[in-house]
């Protein structure tokens, strides 16, 4: 395999049950190109993460993806930001070692001359109120994925999102600001 397809695709890891956590003033910064590559990382994401720089850059911001996230949630926040809109949701990020934490993420369109060049991501620490909401919403999320096989595993757990967000008459955007709001 050549080096340069090595070295480009991530990495297998192996999660653990220990969770790691950054101080409540403290703030997870990327950017990344339109495709998703990293452009920038700043040092508590390097900590959070437990990679170095030069390990980061130009690689796939899904490097950090743990295997719990359903991919709908992924999609939900790729069609937000391909419009222009900003996202804000929770995340469930995995280490280098496998470790795993969780951040309350708002990605927006970064703009050169009014030109989008790519997205850049600012995280805080997600209070464990929120999570104790989300984990279970993306277990089942990503429990529906399975079912559905991996052709319909986004629209079908999107779909089932989409009702329970509609049954309590909220947006998602709107769900993900008040757990944060009300946690914090």
């Amino acid at each position: 395999m050549p080096a340069n397809t090595e070295a480009a695709m991530k990495p297998r890891i192996v999660p653990t049950q220990h969770e790691r956590r950054f101080d409540a003033g403290e703030f997870i910064v990327t950017k990344t190109d339109l495709k998703g590559r990293i452009t920038y990382a700043n040092r508590v994401f390097m900590r959070m993460s437990d990679y170095a720089e030069d390990s980061l850059l130009g690689v796939q911001h899904n490097i950090v993806r743990h295997p719990d996230m359903p991919r709908g949630a992924f999609k939900h926040l790729w069609d937000t930001i391909q419009t222009g809109r900003e996202w804000f949701g929770f995340v469930k990020n995995m280490a280098a070692n496998g470790d795993f934490y969780w951040v309350f993420a708002n990605v927006t369109v970064d703009y050169h001359n009014d030109r989008k060049i790519g997205y850049y991501s600012v995280r805080r620490q997600a209070p464990q109120k929120a999570v104790d909401v989300i984990a279970p919403l993306y277990a089942e999320m990503s429990r529906i994925e399975k079912a559905a096989g991996p052709a319909k595993a986004c629209e079908a757990s999107l779909a089932w999102l989409d009702q329970q967000l509609a049954a309590k008459g909220v947006s998602y955007e709107q769900m993900m600001l008040d757990l944060f709001h009300r946690a914090v």
